[in-house]
């Protein structure tokens, strides 16, 4: 069988497949991944990019193969996950650069587009390194181009890039000498391996069937494996320099241009003086930032210099790393517990407040960074238990949680929860007796028992409901009304306390954030005593960002 001209129709199904099959492969792809870190995400990562990808296809015409490229490309840049899926969107948008203008596509545009895709993800990349995803690229397409000037169809032409990119990356470990110490392939070459397969099944005809419930393999599984653990087990954790893996996305605005004119390369090389592993692409209105760092907020600062922040996401691989390892030591004597509570919250000692009345995993995050449905979806999966209750503590994340809850293979029922004292609640309420729908419903009735209150900052100047507030002031936040506001963070939090207790009150909880002192909170507590004696009063350390105070009423 030939296949002289690929159409839009087609090249979307190439587009699918490949996403199906890199779908399929995401674990083994995880468990191959030690560089540029061993954080075991790169499969995921990879993944999630593509998913943006092949659903901006889905969602457009697609009797033009250009722009059905063009659609693809749009949607890797936007959901772009990781160094690997970073670069991948870059190769694809390349490649849709290359091929806009053309309905259908010969032998010869598409040699010609995976050349301009190569070219495009080196130039992302700040200091590009052979032995990865970027050479496996790169002889696939010289490859390509050499097929083409023979003279060939489309399916002859794949064929080609799929068995020079096998062969590309079976060489891997000779240009990186952390592969070759290991014993693996590079992971993002092997990721977009599975992606060329992908397209190439699709040339053929070939459906590949998505696998909703794909294990992690073992390593007898990884042909390029002879080891009986993951790749991230032969690093420590010690060794990554950068631990946070960072990334930013920023919408242009001309009023920010003005005064910060934006240049690629120059803002390229200013990023590099804060980490490595760093990627900067953008395009007429977007600006996408990949980068490790030891701290995030100053890549978020200089980035927001040119725009409006769309995405952020920082990731700690020092945390991950020691998850895996954690994971593989557990993993084989486990066996699952009957109920376990995961929830989110931010700073040691809420985690620790959580952790001290049974919650089995606390997911990093909160109003600034709320977990994903697949945070939840990988947090049910290491909890390891049978029945599961998700508190997502926050009117943003429920949502997520409630998906997470229908796609995971354990029992899960969701307690909306919308703040830390609603979960703490919760919490009290959790019977191990009781069957999962009895606690759930308890749970959530508890919900209605407590007050919340939050004292945070403002960012900017800003007028709510007829109260003006200037940067840097203190608000006193109720159920999202701002009641009490001004530059001194003592008197805003009394004037808030003073709001939440009433007649009923009989506890008051008090949780101060990383920007307080015990002493600080102390001094809180003497007020809350002296001008409310008939309430109890606990204070404890919650090291939370953003939050100088939490404060719960019962």
């Amino acid at each position: 069988m030939a296949v002289q001209k690929i159409d839009g129709e087609k090249l979307a199904q190439m587009l699918l497949e490949g996403a199906a099959n890199l779908s399929n492969n995401s674990k083994k792809i995880d468990a191959l991944n030690v560089f540029p870190v061993p954080d075991g995400d790169t499969g995921t990562n990879m993944n999630l990019t593509m998913t943006s990808g092949v659903k901006e296809v889905k969602g457009n015409e697609k009797a033009h193969a250009g722009k059905v490229a063009g659609y693809f490309a749009k949607g890797l840049l936007m959901g772009a996950r990781g160094n690997s899926g970073v670069i991948l969107s870059q190769l694809f948008r390349g490649f849709s650069k290359s091929i806009e203008k053309q309905p259908e596509l010969q032998p010869s545009h598409i040699a010609d587009a995976l050349k301009q895709g190569v070219d495009m993800a080196y130039r992302a990349v700040m200091k590009p390194v052979e032995g990865t995803i970027l050479t496996v690229a790169k002889d696939a397409a010289e490859a390509a181009a050499a097929e083409a000037e023979a003279g060939t169809d489309c399916i002859s032409l794949l064929e080609k890039v799929v068995t020079e990119a096998d062969a590309s990356l079976e060489r891997t470990p000779d240009l990186l000498p952390v592969l070759k110490e290991v014993g693996v392939v590079d992971s993002g070459g092997q990721g977009l391996l599975t992606i060329y397969e992908g397209f190439l099944a699709a040339l053929k005809g070939e459906k590949i069937k998505v696998s909703s419930n794909a294990e992690t393999p073992s390593m007898e599984e990884l042909v390029k494996f002879e080891h009986h653990q993951s790749a991230q087990s032969h690093m420590a954790t010690e060794d990554i320099e950068y631990g946070y893996c960072t990334e930013v996305m920023v919408k242009f605005e001309d009023s920010k241009l003005n005064e910060h004119p934006y240049n690629e390369d120059a803002f390229r090389n200013q990023l590099d003086k804060f980490g490595d592993s760093l990627l900067v692409v953008s395009d007429e209105d977007l600006l996408k930032i990949h980068i490790h760092v030891e701290y995030p907020g100053s890549v978020i600062n200089e980035a927001q210099k040119f725009g409006s922040l769309v995405n952020i996401k920082v990731e700690n691989m020092r945390e991950q790393h020691t998850s895996i390892l954690n994971e593989e030591q557990q993993a084989s004597a486990s066996e699952p517990d009957e109920f376990a509570v995961i929830t989110v919250g931010m700073g040691k000692g809420i985690r620790e407040l959580f952790e001290g009345l049974g919650v089995k995993k606390v997911i990093e995050g909160g109003q600034t960074m709320n977990p994903s449905t697949e945070d939840f979806v990988k947090a049910i999966e290491e909890v390891n238990a049978e029945n599961i209750i998700l508190l997502p503590n926050n009117s943003n994340i429920v949502m997520a949680a409630e998906q997470a809850a229908e796609v995971a293979e354990a029992h899960v029922k969701v307690v909306p929860s919308k703040s830390v004292p609603q979960g703490l609640a919760a919490m009290l309420a959790f019977n191990e007796e009781q069957k999962l729908s009895e606690n759930a419903e308890s749970m959530s009735e508890a919900l209605t028992f407590v007050k919340t209150g939050e004292v945070t900052y403002a960012v900017r100047d800003t007028s709510l409901n007829g109260v003006s507030i200037n940067e840097g002031d203190f608000m006193g936040i109720s159920e999202k009304n701002i009641v009490s506001n001004g530059s001194d963070v003592k008197e805003v939090a009394e004037k808030l306390v003073d709001y939440l207790v009433d007649d009923e009150s009989e506890i008051v909880t008090v949780i101060y954030g990383e920007d307080r002192t015990s002493s600080d909170a102390e001094k809180l507590r003497q007020y809350i005593e002296s001008e409310h004696a008939e309430v109890e009063v606990e204070v404890h350390a919650g090291d939370q960002p953003l939050y100088s105070y939490i404060l719960s009423v019962e």
